[in-house]
């Protein structure tokens, strides 16, 4: 599938080197020297847009305007946005997570780092897309469903089952990206074990996908399940996600450390919160997290 990039710099030097390695890397690019520029594009062609690279420092209209923009227009407001700032500060990380970015590229960046991010990027979107088409099918039966339980071991099955349950839901895909987000936790990092760090030393050694399935055969970690419940309420949806594992320690991502924002993994959590549900709780150890939205939130 061919992914269309929204590149957006008041430096023309900055433009031609990102659109060179885009494009030799095999995506489509469109390019705005501007903020006002880029909102016009945006509304003409945002459906065909797949991630946006957005400066944040430029004269009139500046890359935070537009986030906002593009967060605040229901049409547009899942399109992954990658902000650049030379201002790598917390604060100003921070100040861009909260008004919708969750992708963050610090200048000068190297090109593994720019494939890498708009990589993770076009991912979150493509997941977004597919449950978008799934949540179209006609299942008018899970209108009528009042719990279940669910138990699964390999990510293909937790799409499956998220994109069965998320139906049940005002808005399918929006429940159903973070719901698959939390289903992925707790398959990677709770039963097969593989810590933040591992995982970010593995996708840049390009063995990501050989270990992930190397443990899913383990002879022990393999065998280990997730269970999901869904129980519709008077007024809101639960689900509820355990693992098997260890659990770990979930007040640290109460709030989403800003330096998060920066790498190309590890912001499933702040999906599901920002996103998705209205209320994300884990519980005791940290390998159980139940997640809730309203039955009316659109």
């Amino acid at each position: 599938m061919s992914h269309r990039l929204l590149l957006v710099d008041d430096e023309p030097f900055n433009l031609e080197l990102m659109t060179e390695l885009l494009e030799a890397a095999g995506y489509e690019t469109v390019c705005a020297e501007s903020g006002e520029q880029a909102w016009e594009i945006l509304q003409r062609q945002g459906s065909s847009l797949s991630t946006v690279l957005l400066d944040k420092m430029m004269p009139g209209l500046n890359g935070f305007d537009v986030l906002k923009r593009i967060k605040n227009t229901p049409e547009l407001n899942f399109l992954p946005v990658i902000m650049q700032t030379a201002i790598n500060s917390p604060a100003s990380v921070q100040e861009g997570m909260e008004a919708g970015a969750f992708y963050y590229l610090t200048k000068p960046f190297s090109r593994d780092m720019l494939l890498a991010v708009v990589k993770a990027a076009h991912s979150h979107w493509d997941r977004h897309q597919a449950f978008r088409e799934l949540a179209k099918q006609h299942l008018d039966a899970l209108a009528q469903l009042q719990q279940a339980e669910f138990r699964l071991r390999t990510l293909k099955e937790a799409q499956t089952v998220t994109a069965l349950l998320a139906r049940t839901c005002a808005q399918p895909e929006k429940v159903a990206t973070g719901l698959f987000e939390l289903m992925v936790n707790a398959v990677e990092h709770g039963n097969l074990a593989i810590s933040y760090e591992e995982k970010t030393r593995l996708q840049a050694e390009g063995d990501w996908e050989s270990e992930l399935e190397r443990r899913q055969h383990d002879p022990i970690l393999g065998q280990r399940e997730v269970s999901i419940s869904f129980v519709r309420e008077p007024d809101r949806f639960s689900f509820t996600i355990q693992d098997m594992g260890e659990g770990f320690d979930w007040r640290q991502y109460e709030d989403c450390p800003a330096a998060s924002l920066m790498a190309s993994h590890g912001r499933g959590i702040l999906i599901a919160r920002k996103l998705s549900f209205d209320e994300v709780e884990y519980q005791g150890k940290g390998n159980c997290v139940v997640a809730r939205v309203s039955r009316t939130s659109s």
